[in-house]
């Protein structure tokens, strides 16, 4: 192997590099690229020095390097997740465990949970104020949460009433740590690990219930649930997955599944409210019965505001070349997301909102990666765009999205994610309530809102 060579970076002390990319990750990233090109290291906390790529040809080689080579970080979220998460396991072992648990989203099963999200989307905006501004996120993270539960456990019961609980406390504080060291003492059970280790205990007994509850279920084969294809799945020796396993790949499931997603239909509220020809042409399209522009839609939403803004890698074997550069073993190589989704070369006209751009055609994966990519892409990913479709379908079926001359929403970091800084505010109008209202307009009626039927 030849000699290390890595990108530039700026001089600065670690703590003011570490704190700049901690409060401000998005502004250090454009301006680091601006300075230094596609291609920059940086000071991470818990990382350590770190080369950032966002050159496209040198992604698409890190995203196909065999996991020999670059794999799994040794710091990863599996801290907070568990040590059988998907984040936390590597190798053989990573494998195995995605080619149990693909089956599940996608396919027939896929679209058997496209009523349940239905139903929890009708069921939340049922709850939603007519005419009057409020913000989306919460209400979005309602809908996720309760259709990846009942998509993970099937039906209803006390401890998923006990999960709704648990589960937002867990994942806000989780997304915080998960960015900060494990601290060396013990802080005690108030501390914020402390809490994280109570709810983790808490979350441990609720799934050994359910577990439990299912091994005992006489149609646990006629279940589609994602518990039960645990259950019943084996790996290519006959055995079962753990305990462990499947306890840490359901928190898994359950944590990602729902945060990013709802993010990103506030961030497609907040767009679209701010674009209101392609608002106009949505509900055409949904009222046809179409799907191409909506589909299109979702896809230039998670390019322009990608909720996950890093993706990363670690050098396993004693060196690795990578495009331009000669990597040394335990190096970390973080993909910037936000800076590949902003380049004009792969993107034109990159700071345009246009979902025109995605019609007809799917995005190319080392290019378009709200997803992560190859081996460790989310695999979760089809059962995340299925639920945008079809949560952005029911809105645009049963309500009015008024649009809106307001500045765009900030962005604003949650720890491993990103939202708007109002959470999306929305003002809508009932389909049948809207229609009445610009009846009465047209025909000079006058009525109030209080006297439009909602």
């Amino acid at each position: 192997m030849n000699a290390v060579t890595l990108p530039d970076g700026p001089s600065l002390p670690r703590f003011v590099q570490g704190g700049m990319g901690l409060v401000a990750p998005l502004w250090t990233m454009r301006r680091l690229r601006k300075r230094y090109g596609s291609a920059f290291t940086i000071e991470i906390p818990i990382f350590g020095k770190a080369v950032v790529i966002s050159d496209p040809a040198e992604v698409k080689q890190l995203f196909t390097t065999s996991p020999e080579i670059a794999d799994n970080l040794d710091m990863n979220l599996g801290r907070v997740l568990g040590p059988n998460s998907f984040f936390a396991i590597s190798g053989d072992t990573h494998k195995k465990q995605r080619k149990l648990l693909i089956p599940p989203f996608h396919g027939r099963r896929l679209r058997a949970y496209e009523a349940i999200v239905e139903e929890e989307a009708v069921r939340e905006m049922a709850t939603w104020p007519d005419g009057r501004e409020f913000a989306t996120l919460d209400s979005m993270m309602r809908i996720t949460l309760n259709a990846i539960l009942r998509a993970v456990f099937g039906a209803d019961g006390a401890e998923l009433a006990e999960l709704r609980v648990l589960l937002p406390a867990m994942v806000k504080l989780g997304s915080r740590l998960a960015v900060l060291p494990i601290p060396r003492t013990d802080l005690g059970g108030w501390s914020p690990w402390g809490r994280a280790f109570r709810y983790r205990r808490e979350y441990d007994s609720i799934v050994d219930r359910l577990i439990a509850a299912a091994r005992q279920d006489p149609g646990l084969d006629e279940r589609n649930d994602v518990l039960a294809l645990m259950l019943q799945s084996r790996y290519d020796d006959g055995s079962g997955m753990s305990r462990d396993e499947i306890a840490d790949q359901l928190l898994t499931l359950l944590t990602a599944g729902h945060e990013t997603t709802a993010t990103t239909l506030a961030w497609t509220i907040e767009r679209l409210r701010r674009h209101p020809t392609v608002l106009r042409r949505l509900a055409d399209e949904a009222d046809a019965g179409g799907s191409d522009l909506r589909e299109a839609t979702i896809t230039e939403i998670q390019r322009v505001r990608p909720v996950i803004d890093m993706t990363a890698r670690q050098v396993r074997a004693p060196g690795m070349r990578l495009g331009r550069w000669t990597l040394p073993e335990g190096q970390v190589v973080l993909v910037s997301i936000y800076l590949i989704h902003k380049n004009e070369a792969v993107f034109p006209a990159a700071a345009s909102f246009d979902p025109d751009r995605f019609l007809g055609h799917r995005p190319d994966t080392y290019q378009w990666i709200p997803f992560g990519g190859g081996a460790r892409r989310c695999i979760g990913a089809a059962f995340a765009n299925m639920e945008m479709n079809v949560v952005l379908r029911t809105l645009l079926r049963d309500f009015v999205l008024e649009p809106t001359s307001a500045r765009g929403e900030r962005w604003h970091s949650r720890g491993i994610a990103s939202c708007p800084a109002k959470g999306g505010r929305a003002v809508v109008r009932r389909r049948g309530a809207a229609r009445k209202r610009s009846f009465d307009e047209d025909h000079g009626a006058g009525a109030s809102a209080a006297e439009v039927p909602a």
